[in-house]
């Protein structure tokens, strides 16, 4: 395979415009008509979705509290991603953060949310405050133990039940489930208490199935209770375009979807702050976060240093530090480093704290995501907010938030020369990479902060409870 120099640029390939970074102008208005024009070309949501015009998309307005000076009771069902995990594990990642702070977001809208989560420990105290206005109940359902997501949906009947008791004595406004085992302890909850039931998939079994294959460890029954749920709960709130698409060839209706993009805390992930040290070793640092697992594609950009000399990857998430070495994907990771020739290049960081993640984007000349398929993806969110290019693979909610070649570049998956060649282009001109950084905090911030997400969020809820007899809520 030919070396690949960052400091010779290479071609921007057919069909991409090069971007001029002495006129810029308006990024994102450039990018709001870009996707526009895209939305509106018959077919841009494949063959067999619906049209642009039938889906509700809007992510509505920031700031003030609810409409009509009262709050709502929120149920939300989370039933693996708690919203105190650690992330990078197996099973920790975009869910915990989305559950999080979209429940925060919506407390400053003057609403009450409590989070129901599976009792995955003996020591949890039954319930925990995350903050004022949101509230985790740890539901009893299974042994009080770590168990892989895949493993759970036995438990969901006693879930679900539980959940109904609870409500018995006050029930919420609505309930919204995220994921779909959260989904199907939900249905049977809620057609119990006769409860307003809205659902986010956060990623479907249909297309894990179609990448992993064999591979693929959930349940057989995922598909056909993922279907049942979409048909069963009153509304579906997706996170992307890519996503409507695959729920209409599930038989979803596309009244029944709206879609509400996942966001990120541009306080907390933003230009200004701290960033990681680097031991100067190397000129460039690219940086590639989130759960280690085969599908986020880390083998690609271990693979794709091969053609960037002078570079470093940290490759960050997955057990603690001092636990790395017993993990199967770490081991296996490594050693595609070792038989590439890069193993001193790449360095695990293993999981993170929270509060060390903005720190370690700030510190990337370019951040990574090379997924094989991304439900939605809030990493690259996470590295725009913080001002730095992305180069993500051309799959799921990446279509919709790196807006190729203006905040970054959109690769084919699996393809480490294209990953190469996308990330050589821009560690060769450091203006470009100052420009697309620029213009991905931009377009956070015009699109994917909470406060935005929660009102578009708050508007889905507000339009099914209209269509609905009123049910008992908080006074």
């Amino acid at each position: 395979m030919t070396s690949l120099d960052p400091l010779d640029p290479v071609g921007t390939g057919p069909g991409r415009r090069p971007v001029d970074v002495g006129a810029l102008g308006d990024i994102d208005a450039e990018a709001e008509a870009i996707e526009a024009a895209d939305a509106l070309r018959p077919g841009a949501l494949g063959p067999g979705a619906p049209d642009a015009e039938a889906i509700d998309i809007d992510i509505g307005a920031e700031g003030g509290p609810a409409p009509g000076g009262r709050g709502m009771y929120i149920a939300m069902v989370s039933e693996h991603a708690s919203p105190l995990a650690v992330l990078g594990g197996v099973d920790a990642g975009g869910q915990n953060v989305h559950v999080a702070r979209l429940a925060s977001a919506l407390a400053d809208r003057g609403h009450r949310v409590t989070v129901y989560t599976r009792r995955d420990a003996r020591d949890l105290p039954d319930r925990v405050l995350l903050r004022p206005g949101v509230e985790v109940h740890h539901v009893p359902a299974g042994p009080p133990e770590p168990i892989p997501k895949d493993e759970l949906l036995p438990y969901m009947a006693d879930f679900g039940r539980w959940m109904a008791r609870e409500w018995r004595g006050r029930a919420p406004d609505l309930v919204h489930a995220h994921f779909w085992m959260s989904g199907v302890a939900s249905l049977r909850a809620t057609r119990a208490a006769r409860l307003p039931f809205l659902h986010t998939y956060h990623a479907l079994g249909t297309v894990k199935r179609r990448h992993q294959k064999q591979a693929d460890t959930s349940p057989p029954e995922r598909v056909a209770l993922e279907r049942e749920v979409g048909l069963g709960c009153d509304r579906v709130i997706a996170t992307c375009h890519d996503e409507v698409f695959e729920l209409g060839r599930m038989r979803i209706p596309a009244d029944k979807v709206g879609v509400v993009p996942c966001g990120v805390d541009t306080e907390v992930f933003c230009p200004e702050g701290p960033a990681a040290e680097r031991d100067g070793r190397h000129r460039y640092r690219l940086i590639q976060l989130g759960r280690l697992v085969p599908r986020k594609g880390a083998a690609v950009s271990i693979t794709a240093l091969t053609r960037l000399p002078d570079t470093e990857l940290l490759v960050v998430g997955g057990p603690p530090a001092d636990r790395l070495h017993e993990d199967p994907e770490v081991r296996r990771l490594r050693e595609i480093a070792r038989l590439a020739g890069v193993a001193d290049r790449v360095r695990f960081t293993g999981g993170v704290a929270p509060q060390d993640v903005a720190p370690l984007l700030r510190s990337a000349d370019v951040v990574l995501c090379p997924a094989d398929y991304e439900p939605f993806g809030i990493v690259p969110l996470e590295a725009m907010a913080c001002g730095r290019p992305v180069v993500a693979s051309a799959v799921g909610g990446q279509l919709d938030t790196v807006a190729d070649p203006i905040t970054g570049r959109l690769v084919p998956p699996r393809d480490p020369d294209a990953l190469a060649r996308a990330v050589g282009e821009l560690l060769a001109d450091p203006a470009q990479r100052t420009a697309c950084g620029a213009a991905g905090r931009r377009r956070v911030l015009s699109r994917y902060g909470w406060a935005r997400v929660a009102a578009a969020t708050e508007k889905e809820y507000a339009a099914v409870l209209a269509a609905r007899p009123a049910v008992t809520g908080v006074a």
